[in-house]
């Protein structure tokens, strides 16, 4: 089995950046800050969701599945910088060259990273290989990489099931729930701010995991759909996952199983 990397990450409003781009008095707390973009994006696109590159990344979750295992994590803060977070995810594409899965993530988690990662000098020569490399396998990467929309070296689960067609992509909480998954528990992305204010950066993280998880059981089905799993071990997988949940000591993931055994 070649390893598989699902990702997702979580952010909140680059205070230091909008204070720098605005000129903004040092007296304005953050919540004034963040409340002063918000406002300014209402008034220009009717939303007050920020642009990309004003997204500073505060947790990135994994869930990596390989022949052997299946390893949930997360790399957050305050126990790494915005930078070193996204320097050690890159370096773990750089260490494993997975297959990297996510749900909208060519459409935000992604070039969040690209714009965050540019800011903070993160390197990062495997990901972004495109078949102009001098490596052994160099070749390979310019018939599929993992910037190509078309390519399967990233799998964005959400863009492919709406072929491409931003009208028809779905929620991934609905599709999971209707599949029979516990889809989201407590905390959705528009909450994540306020939550960061409170100081509950491990509710964070809890969310974050559990939506990885999501993610991952999304793309079991998927592989199901598409015959690379068959029956048998599409059943075996999902046993899997529940076995290994059953084993995890945190509450998030008690209450992630409890859900799904009601679902």
């Amino acid at each position: 089995m070649a390893a598989v990397l699902v990702f997702d990450i979580e952010s909140i409003p680059d205070i230091a950046g909008i204070r720098t781009l605005n000129n903004l008095p040092d007296e304005l707390s953050d919540a004034e800050v963040a409340e002063f973009a918000f406002q300014q994006r209402r008034a220009a696109v009717g939303h007050d969701f920020l642009p990309l590159h004003l997204q500073r990344v505060v947790v990135i979750s994994c869930a990596l599945r390989d022949a052997k295992s299946l390893k949930v994590w997360s790399l957050s803060e305050p126990e790494n910088s915005e930078g070193q977070i996204i320097q050690r995810f890159y370096e773990g594409i750089e260490k494993l060259t997975p297959q990297i899965v996510s749900w909208n993530g060519a459409g935000f988690d992604l070039p969040v990273l690209h714009y965050r990662g540019l800011i903070h000098g993160v390197t990062a020569p495997r990901y972004w290989e495109m078949g102009e490399g001098d490596g052994p396998d160099a070749r390979e990467f310019k018939w599929n990489n993992y910037i190509s929309r078309y390519h399967s070296r990233h799998l964005d689960l959400m863009d492919l099931l709406a072929l491409y067609q931003g009208r028809g992509n779905a929620p991934l909480d609905d599709l999971a729930k209707l599949i029979g998954f516990p889809g989201k528990l407590g905390m959705d992305g528009s909450a994540v701010w306020g939550a960061w204010q409170r100081g509950e950066i491990a509710s964070i993280r809890d969310y974050c995991e559990t939506d990885v998880l999501n993610t991952f059981l999304v793309f079991q089905r998927f592989q199901l759909m598409r015959g690379v799993l068959d029956r048998a071990q599409y059943d075996a997988e999902i046993a899997f996952v529940r076995e290994w949940l059953a084993t995890q000591p945190g509450e998030h993931w008690k209450e992630y199983l409890a859900a799904w055994k009601t679902a």
